[in-house]
């Protein structure tokens, strides 16, 4: 239980990283300040409330965290793995985007996904 949790833990700190170099990103876009396209610019970078997917990214991010750490009823991991698969399924939508509708490169949207999916997985094994 404890190695999952540091494993957890570990994702949710690359995951964070990742976020909030995006939010910056998307911030520094919205006050005209990104040249040229980015994955930012475009309308599936606000998928929620018009709201940029990182600043989610970064709550999610830090509730995992806090619930993988901090929780003790069953419940708040099984609602955690449920918000676990959301986040893996937003980022199945949003690779398929990067692949074959903005055709951009973005390492860092990639390693949000790579991590959404691990822990989605890992977290499996805490419910």
């Amino acid at each position: 239980m404890m190695l999952l949790r540091v494993i957890v833990s570990l994702l949710c700190a690359v995951g964070f990283y990742a976020s909030v170099f995006m939010l910056r990103k998307s911030i520094r876009a919205k006050h005209g300040e990104v040249k040229g396209p980015s994955v930012v610019k475009s309308p599936r970078a606000r998928l929620f409330a018009g709201l940029p997917n990182a600043l989610f990214g970064i709550i999610y991010y830090v509730a995992v965290v806090a619930v993988t750490w901090l929780a003790h009823a069953r419940i708040f991991f099984i609602l955690t793995e449920l918000a676990a698969l959301l986040a893996a399924g937003t980022s199945v939508y949003l690779a398929y985007s990067l692949l074959f509708v903005t055709k951009k490169m973005c390492p860092y949207c990639w390693t949000a996904h790579a991590v959404n999916w691990s822990l989605a997985f890992v977290l499996a094994w805490l419910v």
